[in-house]
């Protein structure tokens, strides 16, 4: 069984690559502004539901979108708190600009 903290890299990898697909990233952008339906998201989108399903698959597994179900139709919205998580990752790097240089392995 893994740990919380043994989960958060799993986490920020699975995060940066459900943002690797332009098409994740269109669906990430009109859920900016509300939560949509699968259908409404094919429509915007011009994809079929089935090609649609598994960016959406991708993007669940990576914490990025919540669902919910309303009779037959599924709703989706962004998760903030996992784009806080990419968000604080890739912050840590800024906050170390400075990096010292490797010391000598062949003394």
């Amino acid at each position: 069984m893994q740990t919380p903290s043994a989960t958060i890299p799993h986490l920020i990898a699975a995060g940066f690559h459900a943002l690797s697909d332009p098409l994740r990233i269109s669906v990430l952008e009109l859920l900016r502004k509300r939560e949509l339906c699968v259908c409404d998201l094919c429509d915007a989108l011009g994809v079929n539901q089935s090609k649609l399903s598994f960016h959406l698959k991708t993007l669940k597994e990576a914490g990025l979108v919540n669902s919910r179900q309303e009779g037959r139709w599924i709703y989706y919205s962004l998760n903030l708190s996992q784009f806080s998580v990419l968000e604080e990752y890739l912050a840590d790097f800024s906050h170390n600009s400075v990096i010292s240089s490797a010391r000598s392995c062949c003394d």
